[in-house]
């Protein structure tokens, strides 16, 4: 699923060896988190290794894509680099317990809040890479 607001400037992200299986499941329409191979923690941004027992065993979690708003901004001044209107900066807390910053899009920050339900959609970069960004739902 693509976004239907496509920004042709939106900067593409910052690539890591950790992070590349987030970046490909993102390709293929899938919305995935590091689990650890060792006591099954959840996590966001991907690592080498777990912050909870340290094991380096890594495994892909399929998430719902559902959430809610833990916190929100709009930066003004300076303006975001690759965006022509503020775009809406959220915290989501999503359903498996995690939390992961990304963009709402769609949203009239008029009727922004702590709490609104968002699920997952995608949208892709200027270089052609796919990112996970929410709608309200």
């Amino acid at each position: 699923m693509t976004d239907s607001n496509f920004n042709p400037n939106r900067p593409d992200p910052i690539m890591s060896v950790d992070g590349a299986f987030f970046w490909k499941a993102a390709a293929e329409g899938r919305f995935v988190v590091q689990k650890c191979g060792g006591c099954g923690l959840l996590h966001h941004p991907p690592r080498a290794m777990c912050p909870e027992c340290l094991s380096t065993k890594k495994e892909e979690a399929l998430l719902s894509g559902r959430g809610a708003v833990a916190s929100w901004v709009m930066p003004i001044h300076p303006p975001a680099f690759g965006f022509d209107t503020p775009p809406i900066v959220a915290l989501i807390e999503l359903e498996e317990g995690i939390r992961m910053i990304s963009n709402i899009e769609g949203a009239d920050p008029k009727a922004m809040k702590v709490g609104l339900a968002v699920k997952v959609g995608f949208t892709k970069t200027r270089g052609g890479h796919t990112l996970p960004i929410f709608h309200l739902a």
